[in-house]
């Protein structure tokens, strides 16, 4: 039996998403986020030394890091399905969006959720001079870097309907963490057309609603 140990709010629930595309049996294991700090639960640690999720069980394989776990159960489970067959322009597509989207498009949109709190967590004598360096930053960086990230797809997905092709796979289940959360912190939907539709036929495909019933409240959907 597979064992997701899945954090509220979190990338896990892309794993639940593949597990449903795949209609493979699973359980999960919640773990809650702390109200205040946003943090995982020291539980986490018991299962991963860094305190992560995702996490899998699969058997006696544990398995962390979302693009390894995807990997994994494509592997181990999917008998070819939701991959485009190697050493074709889809498959090195595919590659590439696997790993782009926490080596690449996850960074920026980290930065901006920490240089949004900042302010708000500073001691009231150095909260004008925080809210400076904070606001300078995101202005002079991080937004620019957010907006060439959403140009990019936005251009990408005039080629296909999805990011690796014509078919959908497990590169948009991956992609799907970062374009839901630059939605809400770098760009408006309605002035990028194909990321929303792209964000529209995600959101209605039945697994994505039956990961959600699986996971959750998921602040992101």
């Amino acid at each position: 039996m597979i064992t997701v140990h899945h954090l509220n709010d979190s990338r896990s629930q892309r794993i639940l998403w593949l597990l449903e595309e795949l209609g493979l049996p699973y359980e999960v294991k919640r773990y809650q986020r702390d109200a205040r700090t946003m943090l995982a639960p020291p539980e986490l640690k018991a299962i991963h030394p860094l305190g992560k999720s995702p996490v899998v069980d699969d058997g006696d394989v544990r398995v962390a890091e979302t693009g390894a776990i995807i990997e994994h159960l494509l592997d181990t489970h999917a008998n070819g399905r939701l991959r485009p067959p190697p050493r074709t322009p889809e498959g090195r597509r595919f590659t590439y969006w696997l790993h782009y989207a926490e080596g690449s498009a996850m960074p920026p949109l980290l930065l901006k959720l920490i240089f949004g709190q900042l302010p708000k967590r500073a001691p009231g004598l150095v909260r004008p001079i925080v809210n400076g360096v904070a606001a300078k930053a995101q202005s002079g960086f991080i937004d620019p870097q957010l907006k060439a990230h959403a140009n990019f797809w936005e251009t990408e997905l005039t080629k296909s309907e999805w990011f690796a092709g014509d078919a959908f796979t497990a590169a948009d289940i991956m992609m799907s963490f970062p374009v839901e959360t630059a939605a809400q912190r770098a760009f408006r939907r309605q002035d990028r057309p194909r990321l929303d539709a792209f964000l529209s036929r995600i959101h209605a495909r039945p697994a994505y609603q039956r990961a959600l019933e699986r996971g959750g409240p998921y602040a992101y959907s």
